[in-house]
């Protein structure tokens, strides 16, 4: 084992030695060689280090190449992709808008048609109206017209239409004209409500007419006869309280 000391004193020495001395600085040369690569070894590892380097960069530079070609590839079909989106959405909105425009053309002609057949409706209607009260004047008179013929000339008895006006609105509520059909035989007064139909609203009407005809001249009223195809049913309780005799339809009128 080397001593402390001489490693000192060599290390003190060894400079000057290589320096002044070829033998030593090749001796030492030789001694450290199998420890240190030599200068040609060293360039030869840092030539194949950088030739590495330089091949990995390249390598890097095809893969970042490529990366980039498919980036844009994949950039580009992305972009036909949103285009056809976009035409597809403009298509759509196109149809949807013209789809409005036609729902809207249709509503509107819809809603013209209605209206047209309202119009036709209520044309209708006030037509069907207007004949059905012509038909029940026209039936209404005819009706008194037969009776007025049969009874005057087969039985004798006396049939008159009566229109005086009620100045004090007892009938209505209101001053109006008052109709009156009055039968009399044998002094006897019948009167008459002839109506295509009778409501109870109606037959109360008719009894303050009986009242009015009493009260206007002075005759007493022996029958109330009211005759209608057509009497509602909530009327004939109240002509049955007032006295009113009530014929309709199959019924006849008896014992005249």
């Amino acid at each position: 084992m080397v001593s402390p000391d001489l490693k000192q004193t060599l290390q003190a020495l060894l400079p000057q030695l290589i320096a002044e001395d070829s033998l030593i600085r090749d001796f030492v040369l030789r001694t450290v060689s199998n420890y240190y690569s030599s200068k040609a070894e060293t360039e030869s590892n840092f030539d194949r280090t950088l030739a590495r380097m330089d091949q990995e960069q390249a390598e890097n530079a095809r893969k970042w190449d490529e990366n980039t070609r498919q980036w844009h590839e994949q950039h580009q079909q992305n972009m036909a992709i949103l285009a056809r989106m976009d035409q597809e959405q403009a298509e759509n909105a196109r149809r949807w808008n013209e789809n409005t425009r036609q729902w809207h053309e249709q509503h509107q002609q819809n809603m013209a048609l209605l209206e047209e057949l309202k119009r036709h409706d209520r044309r209708y209607e006030s037509t069907i109206g207007a004949l059905g009260s012509r038909w029940g004047l026209y039936s209404e008179a005819s009706f008194r017209n037969g009776l007025k013929a049969i009874l005057e000339e087969s039985f004798g008895v006396q049939v008159l239409n009566l229109n005086d006006f009620d100045e004090s609105g007892e009938v209505f509520g209101r001053p109006d004209q008052v109709e009156l059909d009055i039968i009399i035989k044998n002094g006897d007064v019948i009167l008459c409500e002839i109506k295509s139909s009778m409501s109870k609203a109606d037959i109360y009407s008719f009894d303050r007419k009986v009242a009015f005809y009493q009260q206007r001249h002075h005759h007493p009223v022996s029958r109330k006869l009211v005759i209608s195809p057509m009497v509602d049913n909530r009327a004939r309780p109240v002509a049955e309280a007032l006295g009113i005799e009530v014929y309709t339809y199959a019924e006849a009128v008896e014992n005249l």
